[in-house]
């Protein structure tokens, strides 16, 4: 399985095959020979939305879903860290959502899982998020063998992916824009603190934005600082725009005049 947002290198090394016409049939049920077998031995990373659903899914707190689901291992995208499942530690390296009658977490599952057997190939060009579809071909998998035909379009609206793919391709820019041909502040290791907390532990960083006096440095509208305060995914895109800004130096945050004095009178200007 894969990753629901890839580069050239991922799609290189991968069993991934164009759609003719971005049509393809595929169908998974219980029925299947092959049901769940797609569900072990993973490299599955999971993005910061991923990170949101399953922790409330499974109702326990962002730190709670980092420290039991989650590997010791960060690897790292453009120099920033990505997050992966920690697999059950048996013969099969089985996803720990898994049981006989298949994912238990299957409203609120990762978003590769939901794509798949489509991978998704994106990127930012010119400010607007160009994708290409691939189909996933693995040699166990006999959903190919179903009657059922899909475009590209209808599985994405079929699986729910809308808002993972809104989610994710916002999480993507923010991954791009090291890849940029200006030359970015350097991410110091605080900075990679910041962002992990930002994209992985929601939790934290909702204390962070109202618990520093952070909201008190900004023109932030009073509408917003609502919807932050009782939306998680409103909270998530608030994030993002926070680190485009405080890691990138993009002006996707506007700081308040009376903050301004004060950072030029601690650094001694007028």
């Amino acid at each position: 399985m894969t990753d629901n947002i890839l580069d050239k290198k991922d799609l290189d090394k991968s069993r991934m095959e164009p759609m003719v016409d971005g049509k393809f049939s595929f169908a998974c049920h219980p029925g299947v020979p092959c049901f769940t077998k797609c569900c072990s031995d993973l490299d599955l990373a999971l993005t910061p939305y991923d990170v949101l659903r399953l922790k409330n899914r499974l109702e326990v707190s962002s730190g709670e879903l980092l420290e039991l689901h989650t590997t010791d291992e960060v690897r790292h995208n453009c120099g920033l860290p990505v997050l992966m499942l920690k697999m059950k530690n048996d013969s099969k390296r089985t996803c720990p959502f898994l049981q006989s009658e298949g994912c238990t977490v299957y409203e609120d599952r990762p978003g590769a899982c939901r794509l798949y057997p489509v991978a998704r190939a994106a990127k930012y060009v010119g400010g607007t998020v160009k994708e290409q579809h691939f189909l996933v071909k693995e040699p166990h998998c006999f959903g190919f063998h179903e009657e059922k035909e899909w475009t590209d379009k209808e599985w994405l609206d079929n699986q729910g992916l809308e808002l993972y793919n809104e989610m994710n391709s916002l999480w993507m820019k923010i991954n791009q824009s090291s890849k940029e041909n200006q030359t970015p502040p350097p991410i110091t290791d605080e900075k990679l603190k910041m962002y992990f907390m930002a994209c992985y532990n929601l939790d934290a960083f909702k204390r962070f934005v109202f618990e520093s006096g952070l909201l008190n440095l900004f023109q932030i509208d009073k509408r917003t600082v609502s919807r932050i305060r009782i939306d998680e995914t409103e909270l998530l895109k608030f994030a993002f725009n926070w680190l485009e800004f405080a890691i990138f130096g993009k002006k996707t945050m506007k700081p308040k005049p009376t903050a301004l004095k004060a950072r030029k009178k601690a650094m001694g200007r007028k």
